[in-house]
């Protein structure tokens, strides 16, 4: 009898316990406030804020503040493309969009990119090659995917592997450029401009160290197109001149042992304000960023880009200022997570990948064709 007793004893003792646990949690979760939220998801809700909502947010607690400040844009992001390709080529109509700054993706039909090999992207636009078995012809177009306009150019019947332009087609001082490795003296360059009748070709004589391929990079800047090979040596094209000439600048540092990691995929090319600048990604180290002395004619080891957030692809990589605090001083990369709606990217500042267990599959077949584009100035997406 007092055995029973005990275990009842016991067992109430225990209950009571639980029941004073379970009030001690139920009151501390009623004490919790909006402040509480994770900073994970307060970064999720900031970023999906227009400029004037986020300045009202950050007012509310210094936890807030802090966040909100982190995510606010006074400078719209490029967003990524996804190009599903087979082989060099557009292979269905529907293309994935991601906005990296409100972390939402899209995707819409676009039937004047059925079959099409997307080549250099600029300002809104992309430049599109096309070519056709019957009858036998190829041409370039630009097209905006968010106006869907389309502009043709006139047919081009030398077969480029890389092309790029200058600014919009809307603007008067747009140039098309394309280069071809014709033998390992000569490189045939062609030149168009919208409302053109016909492009432009010119043979010029090249240095057989300076090679052509799908993987040459292309920025323009200054007036100048530059272009580096795979070998990491720079040639640079004159459109008013008329000129080709190759620099004699030494490769950027790492250029042999990052071919043999990484077999060229993660050699990147950009432009701020007149300086080039050459990325190799490494991981899990990070890149190696050079920036060309123009004046020593040099390329030197920066660590920094000075707040400035490259958004790198093979095709064409975009540089910005003034992005959210946490885009700031960053590499993007052409990869998309769908957990956690976010881009892999490398910041300069902390050292490290995010997300930081993921930095090996960045490189895979998928990524190649992706690239980088501006929607227009304060465009909020698709509905």
């Amino acid at each position: 009898m007092k055995a029973k007793m005990k275990k009842k004893l016991k067992s109430h003792k225990l209950t009571d316990t639980r029941r004073a646990a379970a009030e001690v949690k139920s009151e501390s979760f009623e004490q919790q406030t909006w402040a509480d939220l994770p900073v994970e998801l307060l970064e999720l809700i900031f970023s999906g804020l227009i400029v004037a909502d986020n300045i009202r947010a950050s007012i509310v607690c210094k936890r807030w503040h802090s966040v909100a400040t982190s995510v606010r844009q006074v400078n719209q992001p490029p967003w990524l493309m996804y190009l599903p390709q087979n082989g060099n080529r557009v292979h269905r109509k529907t293309i994935d969009f991601y906005d990296p700054g409100h972390r939402k993706a899209y995707s819409l039909d676009f039937p004047q990119l059925d079959r099409s090999r997307v080549c250099y992207s600029k300002d809104g636009w992309l430049l599109v090659y096309r070519r056709y078995t019957w009858p036998e012809s190829s041409l370039f177009i630009f097209f905006n995917p968010f106006t869907r306009e389309l502009i043709k150019l006139p047919e081009f019947d030398y077969p480029s592997s890389v092309a790029a332009f200058s600014c919009a087609p809307t603007s008067t001082e747009c140039v098309i450029f394309t280069i071809k490795h014709v033998s390992s003296t000569i490189v045939a360059i062609s030149t168009c401009y919208p409302g053109a009748n016909k492009w432009t070709t010119v043979n010029y004589q090249n240095c057989s160290h300076f090679s052509c391929c799908l993987r040459t990079k292309v920025v323009f800047s200054n007036g100048l197109f530059y272009c580096l090979s795979n070998q990491g040596f720079l040639g640079v094209f004159d459109p008013v001149e008329c000129t080709w000439t190759v620099l004699e600048v030494p490769p950027p540092r790492c250029q042999d042992s990052f071919i043999d990691r990484q077999g060229r995929k993660g050699k990147f090319m950009t432009e701020h304000e007149g300086n080039i600048f050459v990325i190799h990604m490494l991981c899990p180290e990070g890149p190696i960023i050079s920036k060309l002395d123009q004046t020593l004619m040099e390329w030197k080891d920066v660590s920094t880009l000075d707040g400035v957030t490259v958004f790198a692809s093979f095709l064409s990589s975009p540089s910005r200022t003034n992005m959210a605090k946490i885009m700031s001083n960053s590499v993007y990369l052409p990869k998309f997570r769908v957990y956690g709606k976010c881009c892999m990217s490398f910041s300069l500042d902390e050292q490290r990948y995010y997300p930081n267990k993921q930095c090996h599959d960045w490189i895979q077949p998928g990524t190649v064709e992706n690239i980088w584009i501006e929607p227009p100035k304060d465009f909020a997406g698709w509905t």
